[in-house]
């Protein structure tokens, strides 16, 4: 039987990076979504960290978020008119394919093989977007990366779920908020019972362990406002 591996870490460093990687042997980048880093500071970032230090990364928004997403305002790319109707909602175009590509370009500079793909609320599951998604996916699969999608709105769990099989996508949830249909690695991230401004308690913290199967891979990935000291006190009640 393979081990069982349970690592906590922050989505973004959110101190001085030494600190975080003698701390943590995980983090989610949140760069490359608004606007992927230089290779330079990719690679900075690589060799500053341990050997055995993982990095996730989120994909760029370009390929999930319409531009009427207020994320955009921390986007430095200029889109033309066109390329802004082409770019979010998974859909299969040049502008997409190149921000598929950038974010592909700094999970091999992390050596990262998880790639989370977090969809906005506005993403519903209309026919239109569920063919979007299997048109980009039959682009895009490659097998030494993990999607990990982070369905949002009115999504119910059987269409998670066939979605999730048919394009062999793990799910990821809030584990406060929702339990993923999908089994083997678990993948989940913290974005505050009440907000990002949430502080976890010791309680919730508590209650997150009983909660929570660690029968198999688990990664906590802390998304709040007091991200550090929460995954800190989380790591130490593990």
């Amino acid at each position: 039987m393979s081990e069982v591996v349970t690592k906590v870490g922050c989505c973004g460093f959110g101190v001085a990076r030494p600190k975080y990687f003698e701390t943590f042997s995980l983090i989610e980048i949140q760069q490359t979504f608004y606007q992927p880093p230089k290779s330079d500071t990719v690679k900075r970032w690589r060799d500053e960290a341990p050997a055995d230090f993982e990095f996730t990364l989120k994909a760029w928004q370009l390929i999930t978020h319409e531009v009427s997403s207020p994320t955009y305002r921390r986007l430095k790319m200029r889109l033309s008119e066109k390329q802004r109707s082409q770019v979010g909602s998974f859909r299969w175009t040049e502008p997409v394919r190149r921000a598929w590509e950038t974010t592909l370009e700094v999970a091999r500079s992390l050596h990262a093989d998880k790639l989370v793909l977090q969809c906005p609320a506005s993403f519903a599951p209309t026919s239109e977007n569920k063919d979007r998604m299997r048109e980009f996916f039959s682009h895009v699969r490659l097998s030494n990366i993990t999607c990990i999608w982070e369905p949002r709105g009115k999504w119910q769990n059987d269409e998670i779920a066939a979605l999730c099989r048919e394009l062999n996508l793990i799910h990821c949830v809030d584990p406060f908020k929702a339990e993923p249909v999908t089994g083997g690695l678990r993948y989940y991230r913290l974005h505050g019972t009440t907000g990002y401004r949430h502080e976890y308690s010791d309680k919730e913290l508590l209650e997150l362990i009983q909660r929570c199967a660690r029968d198999a891979q688990t990664y906590f990935l802390f998304n709040n406002v007091s991200m550090w000291q929460d995954a800190l006190r989380f790591k130490q009640l593990l």
